[in-house]
């Protein structure tokens, strides 16, 4: 009797089916730098591009993104796609998922793009059993290799100067420096009679440099698009997952496993 229920309820369902009006469903991100991302929830599977792919019409999809600062050996990306089941009462529930894409960068710093193609395997995503449901499919990453551990010495610079302690007997600005005739320098500048309130010493500053060089993240962009194709565009998508990468070494990795843990914002 379930196995009729079921069959009458798919019946039903595919009468309700949406009549197909474009070539391919089109669920844009906004996202296109290639953003610094940290270890999230620690280093559990973090979701970075999401689209929301309610009322879909084809069962397969493309999804390409960008990359940067994946080194190899230090700063390297363990990447899947995965369908999610959002009900009404923010609940968030994993449908499936694409076996896992390894980037394990370059030797030096280097730009990259990469494409996935898959079969995402919502059942029916527009038959949701009410109004309030809605699915998503996400991309994810997680550390495979790093990040690099924080490095003070990158973040700070040391410099050695002069200085004036007060407005009062400030040395004149725009020549050198006065210093006594057969004087020691240092005892000069720290006292002499030219000098004035001058002082010299070491003094710390902050470096200006990106929070992806500082961190030791790689950066991974948002989805550039994520869309729905017919299996005549995109034949090689499968439930694993097909994808290229260019700027980054690849390989494929762990097979789908919808039971490891995530980040469940």
């Amino acid at each position: 009797m379930n196995e009729l229920a079921e069959l009458k309820r798919r019946l039903s369902a595919i009468e309700r089916a949406p009549v197909p009006v474009n070539s391919f469903d089109r669920y844009p991100q906004t996202e296109w730098a290639a953003q610094g991302r940290p270890q999230v929830g620690g280093n559990i599977w973090s979701s970075f591009g999401i689209a929301n792919v309610t009322g879909m019409v084809f069962d397969r999809l493309e999804v390409k993104f960008i990359t940067d600062h994946l080194l190899t050996g230090k700063r390297e990306a363990e990447i899947r796609l995965a369908a999610f089941r959002h009900t009404g009462n923010a609940q968030r529930e994993i449908v499936s998922a694409s076996r896992v894409f390894n980037l394990t960068g370059s030797a030096t710093r280097s730009l990259g793009v990469v494409v996935m193609r898959w079969v995402h395997g919502i059942p029916y995503g527009w038959d949701y059993a009410d109004d309030t449901t809605i699915y998503t499919v996400e991309l994810q990453h997680r550390y495979k290799v790093g990040p690099e551990s924080y490095d003070s010495d990158k973040d700070t610079i040391d410099l050695f100067g002069f200085f004036k302690r007060t407005n009062k007997a400030a040395p004149t600005k725009g020549g050198p420096l006065p210093v006594d005739p057969g004087s020691d320098w240092q005892t000069t500048v720290l006292g002499g009679s030219n000098m004035g309130n001058v002082a010299a010493g070491w003094i710390t500053i902050p470096q200006i440099i990106d929070d992806s060089i500082r961190y030791g993240s790689y950066g991974l962009s948002s989805m550039h698009y994520c869309v729905g194709l017919p299996a005549e565009r995109i034949p090689e998508a499968s439930t694993d997952g097909w994808a290229w990468a260019r700027g980054s070494g690849s390989s494929w990795g762990r097979a789908p496993d919808i039971t490891e843990p995530h980040f469940s914002v």
